[in-house]
């Protein structure tokens, strides 16, 4: 047999395994005749693929299901809590450390300063200190990834970082690097993006195949779920929306553009807004106070009127920008993260008038915006991605073949 012969193999393997894992956590407790009915594969193949996945913990045999004649189905579902991985968070010159395990309880989470630094010594203290958590926090845990998060822009598909706003990490494969120095698989991606898979996996749109989530923070970013999958080119990231072209006498953009829509809602640009109007001479409760997302959207609550007029023109262009997305994917339910979140009552009545009067109308279907679960725990997008792996077979078929 030839090696691409070989190749060939294996990916059907993994293909195979794959579906049967996927139908057992998404359909379980279910017995092999549905699976073989369902996944079109013949049922000593699916006897086969089970033994192995039960051999390795990652599904259990249930109860005898009711029979309908003949002898009585034992029913199969998924394990998750013996397996266990490490989501890291490589935010702007900061690290966030959580232990998961797959059922996604925490069992311990690290927050770390992590300046920037020369590339190598980048690199070896962010293995150090992955390292060092597992050492601390795994114990005799069967740990069966990492996951690292982050801001910019990633080849996941490929393991590469692709821009990292806070550090030099541009076309640095670093999961392969990663993976081969903590002897575990690595997978990566952007913080955004993995964060719409966590609530499409566990959280508000867990009941959707198709979803937006918008994330408003340092910048603007979006994560599209189509099919219940993420949508991506070619491995690479999409959907950054925080460069829509808005106003074309708007400030600059980090990005080089001049309007984009980042320069006018991102959290930065909003505070910079609220300075601007007080340096002015607008009367406002802000005055003389530190100002912070949660100032502004606190002080827009009880009626401030320069911060609600702040917060109102920010939610009227979210709300375009927004219509432009469901006009081109037409999703089931679209979320929305980030500080303005505490303005909902303001902001969301706004986006969602927006979305109404500049989407189609069969597009919109009347759902109205709504927040998303995810607000705080920056690490939860390690856990979906990692989940991801598994169902698509990639981490899975080492589990089932006992690789790091």
């Amino acid at each position: 047999m030839t090696r691409g012969q070989i190749a060939n193999v294996d990916l059907v393997k993994q293909v195979n395994s794959a579906a049967v894992y996927r139908l057992i956590d998404h359909a379980g407790p279910i017995s092999r005749v549905r699976i073989a009915e369902l996944s079109h594969l013949a049922p000593a193949s699916v006897t086969k693929i089970t033994r192995a996945l039960l051999e390795q913990g990652l599904i259990q045999e249930l109860a005898h299901q009711a029979s309908t004649g003949g002898r009585r189905a034992i029913s199969l579902a998924t394990v998750t809590q013996p397996f266990y991985l490490v989501s890291v968070k490589l935010g702007r010159e900061e690290l966030r450390l959580t232990l998961y395990n797959l059922a996604g309880q925490e069992f311990g989470r690290q927050i770390l300063p992590f300046p920037r630094r020369e590339l190598n010594n980048l690199l070896a203290a962010l293995h150090h200190h992955i390292a060092d958590f597992i050492a601390e926090t795994g114990g005799e845990r069967r740990i069966v990834a990492v996951a690292v998060i982050m801001p910019g822009l990633t080849d996941a598909q490929h393991g590469r970082v692709i821009y990292h706003p806070s550090y030099p990490l541009a076309d640095v494969p670093l999961a392969g690097q990663l993976g081969s120095q903590l002897g575990l698989p690595v997978f990566i991606g952007n913080d955004t993006r993995a964060q719409a898979l966590a609530e499409h996996y566990f959280g508000a749109s867990k009941d959707c195949l198709d979803s937006v989530l918008v994330r408003v923070h340092h910048g603007v970013g979006a994560g599209i779920v189509t099919e219940g999958r993420i949508f991506k080119s070619q491995g690479r990231d999409v959907a950054e929306i925080g460069h829509i072209h808005v106003d074309p006498l708007g400030e600059r953009c980090d990005c080089g553009n001049v309007g984009c829509l980042e320069t006018m809602v991102a959290d930065a640009a909003l505070l910079r807004q609220a300075r601007r109007m007080l340096d002015q001479g607008y009367c406002s409760t802000l005055a003389g106070r530190t100002l912070t997302m949660d100032v502004l959207c606190e002080a827009a609550n009880k009626g401030d009127q320069l911060a609600l007029a702040i917060l109102r023109r920010a939610a009227e262009r979210l709300g375009q920008a927004l219509a432009i997305v469901v006009n081109l994917f037409n999703p089931q339910r679209v979320l929305l993260s980030g500080a303005l979140c505490n303005a909902e009552d303001i902001v969301f009545p706004i986006i969602n008038q927006a979305i109404t009067h500049q989407s189609l109308p069969g597009f919109h279907q009347g759902q109205p915006i709504i927040r998303a679960c995810f607000q705080h725990d920056q690490t939860i997008g390690g856990l979906a991605l990692v989940k991801r792996a598994l169902l698509e077979g990639e981490l899975l078929q080492r589990i089932l073949e006992n690789k790091k």
